[in-house]
């Protein structure tokens, strides 16, 4: 693969990749392999944007938290004694050890290195022996809480204290959503994550592309949603903060089992049709929803390397489908058709990235049915360009 330079004419070259999909080319390839461009990326996206970390209910009850670990940054989600839930960095302000780890329920963090403990808001609680150091004040030494915002039961971080808040640019987005009532629906937290060897893009762009379905998961678990029935909403707005996309179903109440319709409970809020389309909504770069009328299947994508991320992927269904004295089995037909699809896309991936490191990776072209990636693309590069242009002005 040749290196090409971080400078003007790679971020102009960008500009290709947001012409009307019919014209667009996809994004430089390097932007996926090169690791001066992920640092640039790091700045650039994952410390300025609204990243999803969770969802509010895993940490429901004061005193429960949960960690997680994006853009190599160690975090902690705790509800306090008063119940409000706050994000913070899991880094101890003594040594940098890690004052939390997975998930529980805890009265304070302590550090197991030297047993500085903190409260569950963050502020530094005991320093033990560190009387005789000077101008030691424990104020100085609280953990850096971070921005909080939860929308549509997803909790989302940003480290950036100033940034816009995150729900009312996500209101068109919210809007295709309603029928769904995400912060009510109900689903058990992921039992771990899972880390594979691509960027992340390649993870968030295969998840928005409804041109490969119909061709990649050719068969009976998918051959209800054509690719040639996807639509792409007209303007969202310069400033919004995610995209979707839907597509038409053969039959209406279409769910990936063998059946090929709902075996769970529908969301009872969903119009008639609605209940004959699923959606595809997404806030990147963290967060991406498969929707469909009984259950929403949602990827939380944590970058963590120029060419690895992790992933927590769990399923919410409507609140009174775990009443269902079938419900586990019914969830295991679901989770049955849905490996086999997911295993083809991680293939893909895998095989993409791969291909992304060739010297010949091409900036391709996009078909009709693949404008949800130019839609992706219209929210990544004005911010990579703001970014490099703060950059420049750095340099002057």
């Amino acid at each position: 693969m040749t290196s090409i330079p971080l400078d003007d004419a790679l971020f102009d070259a960008m500009e290709t990749s947001i012409l009307p999909t019919e014209e667009a080319e996809s994004l430089p390839p390097l932007c996926y392999t090169d690791a001066a461009f992920y640092a640039f990326e790091k700045k650039a996206i994952f410390s300025k944007e609204w990243l999803c970390v969770g969802r509010d209910s895993w940490a429901a009850n004061p005193g429960d938290y949960f960690t997680s670990f994006i853009a190599d940054e160690p975090l902690i989600v705790a509800r306090g004694r008063d119940g409000v839930l706050r994000a913070m960095s899991s880094v101890c302000q003594h040594r940098a050890m890690l004052v939390a780890e997975g998930s529980g329920k805890a009265r304070a963090f302590v550090c197991p290195y030297h047993h500085w403990t903190y409260a569950l808001d963050g502020t530094l609680a005991a320093a033990p022996a560190m009387e005789r150091s000077c101008k030691f004040h424990k104020e100085d030494f609280n953990l850096p809480v971070f921005a909080l915002e939860i929308w549509e039961g997803f909790v989302f971080i940003n480290f950036d204290r100033d940034a816009l808040p995150l729900a009312p640019r996500l209101a068109k987005v919210s809007e295709v959503l309603r029928g769904y009532d995400l912060p009510n629906a109900q689903g058990d937290k992921p039992a771990g994550e899972q880390r594979y060897p691509w960027n992340w893009k390649v993870m968030f762009e295969n998840n928005n592309d409804g041109y490969h379905a119909s061709k990649l998961h050719q068969g009976p678990l998918h051959d209800f949603i054509p690719s040639e029935l996807a639509e792409f909403p007209d303007d969202l707005g310069e400033d919004t903060a995610g995209y979707y996309r839907t597509n038409r179903t053969l039959h209406p109440d279409a769910a990936f089992n063998a059946t090929q319709r709902a075996v769970l409970p529908v969301f009872p809020d969903l119009t008639a049709d609605e209940r004959h389309r699923m959606v595809f909504a997404n806030v990147p770069p963290t967060l991406s929803l498969v929707m469909t009328v009984d259950s929403v299947i949602y990827l939380i994508l944590r970058a963590d390397g120029p060419e690895s991320h992790r992933v927590d992927q769990g399923v919410l269904t409507a609140p009174r489908a775990k009443a269902d004295p079938a419900y586990h089995q019914k969830m295991a037909m679901g989770f049955l058709a849905a490996t086999e699809i997911i295993d083809q896309d991680l293939h893909v991936d895998e095989m993409v990235q791969v291909g992304l490191r060739s010297r010949f990776a091409p900036r391709g072209r996009y078909s009709w049915q693949e404008g949800a990636q130019r839609l992706f693309n219209t929210w990544l590069v004005p911010r990579y360009r703001q970014a490099w242009g703060e950059v420049e002005t750095g340099k002057s």
